[in-house]
């Protein structure tokens, strides 16, 4: 269920506060999209269990077919759960939050998806195209798990948002043609990708709402 709240500005002093992240060193993910490829460098580090579950879940053929369900402009675009009917995927075991490993949600990260129950995410992701850091822990609560960064194809994501949204099926900011992940691949041959890092979050950033999995 699409939660839709809007967020209020922080004002609890968190006692981690997000940093920016390092040099990301992991699998490299290609999404095959039909407005072009997007390469996902995956911090096996930082977060090892969102990592590990993204990766199930590209190695199963999950993600193919899938749509990018969710777009909304200065904020973020979402798939990885539902197909063009807006049926969602049958789901791995949900994971815990590792929203606490200090990777924020600057532009060009990718974050798991979830309910408003911290531990809920599956299947579903979506990309930040803006800072925000209201989605980071200690400021959006529990916040939303950074576990990769877009290396290259932002500019197809930039364009997957831009792409024009109706309300289908129950759920808002539906693309109104569809975008779908044809395919989705582990890169052969890319184990390191040397100075990818996850960008920055102003604190002053706030996002329109949140990313619930649908």
């Amino acid at each position: 269920m699409i939660i839709a709240t809007a967020l209020l500005a922080a004002a609890a002093v968190v006692q981690a506060p997000a940093t920016t992240a390092g040099a990301v060193s992991g699998p490299v993910v290609v999404l095959e999209t039909t407005m072009g490829n997007i390469r996902i460098a995956l911090d096996e580090a930082k977060a090892p269990i969102s990592a590990k579950n993204f990766l199930a879940y590209v190695r199963s053929g999950h993600y193919d077919g899938t749509t990018f369900h969710r777009t909304i402009p200065g904020f973020m675009v979402q798939g990885g759960g539902m197909d063009a009917q807006m049926k969602e995927k049958a789901t791995r075991p949900p994971i815990k939050n590792e929203a606490n490993n200090r990777l924020r949600n600057g532009r060009g990260t990718v974050a798991m998806a979830r309910t408003a129950e911290p531990n809920s995410a599956t299947s579903q992701f979506f990309v930040n195209v803006k800072n925000n850091a209201s989605l980071d822990y200690g400021i959006g609560g529990a916040g939303y798990a950074v576990f990769g960064t877009v290396v290259e194809g932002m500019d197809v994501v930039d364009r997957i948002v831009a792409v024009r949204t109706t309300s289908r099926g129950g759920h808002q900011n539906v693309p109104v043609t569809p975008v779908f992940i044809t395919k989705a691949r582990v890169e052969a041959g890319a184990a390191t990708v040397p100075g990818a890092s996850a960008p920055a979050s102003p604190a002053s950033a706030k996002p329109v709402s949140m990313p619930g999995r649908n």
